[in-house]
């Protein structure tokens, strides 16, 4: 299982963006499931543009099941608000944290994501021991 940031899912149906290629070479290797969350989804539609192309495309991916869709509960979102705190020198947004969340909740540390600054500070919570994120992006 692979989360998927907001950064891939932008270039995956953007063609005008630099990471358009890469992102799209990089997914057809991926054999593993991608999932997400709402608040990244919520992101990517917004750097898309709602009426645009690649927010109907990247519509069309997740009602295809190209994408599974994580939602938060009650407590994942206060795990997401402290870690929004413990990260808050780095600015972590709720996206990020989505994510930080849903690995310690699925048990998965990969991540397709072309922010490696932030994927590479942050760490997942196992148990007592906090372990890095595994970046599989481009």
């Amino acid at each position: 299982m692979i989360l998927v940031d907001t950064g891939p899912l932008v270039a995956l149906f953007d063609p005008a963006d630099n990471w358009h290629e890469p992102c799209v070479a990089r997914l057809r290797e991926l054999q593993e499931p991608l999932y997400t969350t709402i608040p990244v989804l919520t992101e990517a539609f917004h750097l898309l543009s709602p009426a645009s192309l690649g927010a109907q495309k990247l519509m069309d991916f997740v009602a295809q099941r190209g994408l599974t869709v994580w939602f938060l509960a009650d407590a994942h979102l206060d795990r997401a608000f402290e870690l929004m705190s413990r990260y808050e020198d780095c600015a972590m947004d709720l996206a990020d944290a989505s994510l930080v969340v849903a690995a310690e909740q699925l048990g998965t540390r990969k991540i397709f994501s072309i922010d490696r600054r932030d994927f590479a500070t942050y760490r997942v919570k196992r148990g007592h021991r906090l372990v890095a994120f595994q970046l599989v992006g481009p």
